[in-house]
């Protein structure tokens, strides 16, 4: 109904509807670029942080819906290459959807509004949509595909859409290397990996070999190595969970990490299972605990897969623990200096309460 009165008030070439794969129709007006777009639609539950959120890899492919009814209250710094304000150079995103977008922004820092970058990033955005109906469908049903149309028209039950492999359109081309003179050297696996993991390696003084989703690790002359996050379903990068195999029995005793799909690709590196999530986690508030405390640590996560711990293989051990929903939030080896964690201990937007989470593996990297 708020929809609906809303796109009353607008011209025509202000409508646009979301339509989900079961059929359902969402209809809502444009305040993004002029487009249409298909993606998995998943939603946020985050109050703030939507720059971050927006250019973060791990959302290349998908629709995001933003369940705090507003959007764009204070606005955008400028975006420039290398800001610690975004997570990558570009939005990542295949759609937004939000209840409303605040066009008049104030923050001191804040250089355009949200609709005007999406605009110039080409993005498609709507508002006046119940986000709160839309979000109760997708935990209800579960996560699908979607798409952002001009025209019921063109609208249906079911339609085909495959993410494919999408860490291949985040990950670099080629290695390259960031802070020649630091200590120790970290070989780090970008997958599609944020600006803030990396910012919390180069503030530690790290020298980072960046290196492509399928770079083979045992060619790298490394102290540590680190697995990053990335989007999509973990199991579809076989040549990567076969590198991350190869380091791990190659008998190079370095330590190894890894963070949100990182930790997955770990997971099945060592020999077990992931599965999909019905909605998964993407919010920054998920509380977590680590095994043996009692210890909550409050994360930012953003993963729709998680780790089968029945499928670990013996010498594995669950070491931390979604307290919401069960699921397993971090693994370890019970000899070998390899662990990983699956939310993101760097925050960017959410909590830091995890953030010695890169001073552990550094330790463990120094010989500590």
């Amino acid at each position: 109904m708020q929809a609906e009165l809303l796109c009353k008030s607008e011209g025509d070439s202000m409508k646009k509807y979301l339509q989900l794969a079961d059929g359902s129709i969402f209809r809502g007006s444009s305040f993004g670029f002029d487009t249409e777009a298909t993606g998995e639609v998943v939603f946020c539950t985050g109050m703030v942080g939507y720059p971050e959120s927006l250019t973060d890899p791990s959302y290349r492919g998908q629709i995001l819906v933003m369940t705090w009814p507003l959007a764009g209250s204070y606005g955008v710094p400028e975006f420039l290459p290398g800001s610690r304000h975004f997570e990558s150079n570009k939005i990542q995103v295949s759609g937004l959807i939000v209840s409303r977008h605040i066009e008049k922004f104030s923050h001191h820092t804040s250089a355009s509004s949200l609709g005007d970058w999406l605009k110039s990033e080409g993005v498609p955005a709507l508002e006046g949509i119940d986000t709160r109906e839309l979000t109760r469908k997708l935990r209800e049903a579960g996560t699908m595909p979607g798409r952002i149309i001009d025209h019921t028209e063109a609208a249906g039950v079911g339609f085909d859409f495959d993410i494919g492999n999408p860490v291949s359109l985040v990950s670099p081309g080629k290695p390259f290397t960031l802070n020649p003179g630091g200590s120790p050297v970290i070989g780090l696996l970008d997958c599609g990996c944020k600006r803030s993991i990396l910012n919390a390696l180069l503030e530690r003084n790290c020298r980072v070999e960046v290196l492509p989703y399928e770079y083979d690790l045992e060619e790298v002359e490394a102290d540590g190595f680190l697995i990053s996050n990335g989007p999509g379903d973990p199991a579809v990068l076989r040549g990567t969970i076969e590198r991350i195999r190869a380091l791990l029995e190659s008998g190079k005793n370095v330590p190894v990490s890894g963070i949100c799909l990182g930790c997955q690709l770990i997971a099945l590196a060592a020999g077990g299972r992931t599965w999909k999530l019905p909605y998964g986690h993407r919010s920054q508030n998920q509380p977590v605990i680590m095994a043996g405390s009692e210890r909550c640590r409050i994360t930012s996560q953003n993963h729709g897969y998680a780790i089968d711990p029945g499928s670990l293989p013996d010498d594995w051990e669950v070491w931390m623990t979604n307290l919401n929903d069960g699921t397993v939030e971090g693994i370890r080896h019970r000899s070998r200096p390899i662990s990983a964690v699956q939310f993101h201990p760097e925050g960017a937007p959410g909590p830091r309460d995890s953030i010695d989470f890169f001073d552990i593996f550094l330790e463990e990297v120094r010989g500590g």
